[in-house]
């Protein structure tokens, strides 16, 4: 009997030691099962993972753990000097209902519905610093909606999985995100950001950062055929203009397969995906540009089976001082290059047409683009893009453009929204470039896959190009450039051209 006490009371001590061992850890871990977590998947776990967040945060700050499980969960709130960490076989599943409700926002009218509140998600975050979320595990954002239904808003639908905002000194890493709602990240006002070793496969838009600064994204898998992968913006969310500032995108990998088949290996492609106006997936500058683009590199990244790069200020905004090399991109389905002054003027009233200015495009690879459309640069009248170098650059079109296209009549559409698509077809198969100023593009050629009709190049209303060894696919009979509207036009060192001086061109071909 007193050998079955002692072994009783040996097995009691074991215990408490273990559940004093798991609940606050002498490292600093908080593993969320000793606050009530069940970790299976059915019951909700929100409270005791907030639970586990607020004794962290209280004893001066610490890591919340989540070990092999399966956590339903509606909002958490993340708290200053707190860390999530998901070990691997630990899944977080976002729930259908019960979400905080979205914020009240004065100025939401600026942008889309989505990019003004941030409570809705599954985690969120608002002035707050010294915060990371790391991996290895999964969160899975099974019940949330991708856009925001106006007859659910107040009903506690979430449509984010990690919202912040107005934070400093964040670490996201390591994890995978399946199916993330409208936004994976909605990170608005948030400097001094690392985002590095993130997988995404979901159905909506990837990363959107906005009104960011010293920001860096690295090898990253964000894989959203319904929306853009890698995305920076600079809204009025903030209720002031605030610019994206310092940032550096490198060996990240985005693309617009079948949603799901990134994780699973099998890398499916909807043959009608182009038809329903899909894929997307690719890395863009805009649409939302109250607050501007300053500063910004973009390098050694792969672009496969998605739209292509795109850079645009349409709402009044300064993009200036971007840099963009080392990309190689395959299946491309519309305008590989996309650079875009507008005037939609989504903003306060009286705010000037923006600009783009020093923009250096290099060392980029593309096979098997889309035919409707060149590389696509254009300001609007009356506001030219200014100082934009083109280099080292091969592109590999379908092809098959005809003489109707030849002649097509580009719209301006100062005021649409800016997408390559709503353009139509260009009436040069590789470059259409128009209002700019201080061209610059050497070491550039372009060819097609299957014979086509159109010019190479097409130039309207350009002050200043310099073009060095050119190369350019052709067609006998069609024309390598067509000018229009062009002054202090210089070509030489080019293969089929001969050097070439041009003062001021009202039209011509060469």
């Amino acid at each position: 009997m007193r050998n079955i006490v002692s072994k009783l009371s040996c097995c009691f001590t074991l215990l408490l030691v273990a559940y004093s061992t798991i609940k606050a850890q002498p490292n600093g871990f908080y593993n969320v099962k000793a606050y009530g977590a069940k970790g299976d998947g059915e019951n909700l776990d929100t409270k005791a993972i907030d639970k586990a967040i607020e004794t962290a945060a209280a004893a001066g700050g610490g890591t919340v753990y989540f070990p092999a499980g399966n956590y339903l969960s509606v909002t958490i709130h993340l708290k200053s000097n707190v860390g999530l960490f998901l070990d691997q076989g630990s899944t977080l599943i976002a729930s259908e209902k019960g979400y905080d409700l979205p914020e009240k926002n004065a100025n939401e009218i600026y942008q889309d519905y989505g990019h003004s509140h941030f409570h809705n998600s599954l985690i969120v975050g608002e002035n707050l610093e010294n915060i990371t979320i790391a991996g290895p595990g999964k969160i899975w954002g099974k019940g949330l909606l991708r856009t925001s239904k106006k007859n659910t808003v107040n009903e506690g639908f979430g449509n984010k999985t990690i919202s912040l905002k107005l934070c400093r000194n964040v670490i996201l890493r390591d994890f995978t995100v399946q199916h993330g709602g409208w936004f994976v990240f909605l990170l608005t006002g948030v400097d001094n950001l690392t985002i590095d070793n993130i997988k995404m496969d979901t159905n909506r838009d990837g990363m959107d950062i906005i009104s960011c600064k010293n920001v860096r994204v690295s090898n990253c898998f964000v894989n959203s055929p319904e929306d853009d992968g890698i995305c920076l913006k600079s809204d009025y969310a903030l209720n002031y203009a605030r610019a994206t500032e310092n940032v550096t995108i490198t060996n990240c990998q985005v693309s617009g397969y079948d949603e799901g088949s990134f994780l699973e290996g099998t890398y499916k492609r909807d043959s009608n995906a182009v038809m329903k106006g899909k894929p997307i997936g690719r890395i863009k500058l805009g649409t939302e540009s109250n607050g501007g683009f300053k500063n910004i590199t973009i390098s050694n990244c792969v672009f496969d089976y998605c739209r292509g790069l795109a850079l645009e200020t349409v709402d009044g905004a300064l993009l200036e001082d971007v840099t963009i090399s080392n990309i190689t991109m395959r299946d491309i389905v519309n305008s590989p290059i996309f650079v875009r002054l507008g005037a939609r003027m989504r903003g306060p009233e009286g705010t000037p047409v923006g600009s783009i200015k020093r923009v250096i495009i290099s060392n980029i690879i593309a096979y098997n683009v889309d035919a409707r459309q060149a590389a696509f640069i254009s300001g609007v009248p009356g506001h030219q893009i200014e100082d934009l170098t083109f280099n080292n650059i091969r592109v590999y079109f379908k092809g098959e453009g005809t003489k109707e296209q030849a002649a097509t009549q580009v719209p301006e559409l100062e005021k649409g929204y800016p997408e390559p698509d709503t353009f139509g077809s260009t009436p040069s198969y590789s470059f259409f470039i128009r209002h700019v100023k201080d061209l610059k593009m050497s070491d550039v050629e372009v060819s097609f896959i299957k014979p086509d009709l159109r010019p190479a190049y097409f130039l309207e209303d350009i002050d200043g190009a310099d073009f060095q060894h050119i190369r350019a696919s052709k067609i006998e009979g069609a024309a390598t450039f067509m000018l229009k509207h062009v002054k202090d036009f210089n070509i030489y060192n080019s293969k089929l051209i001969p050097d070439t001086v041009l003062n001021d061109v009202a039209a011509k071909e060469l």
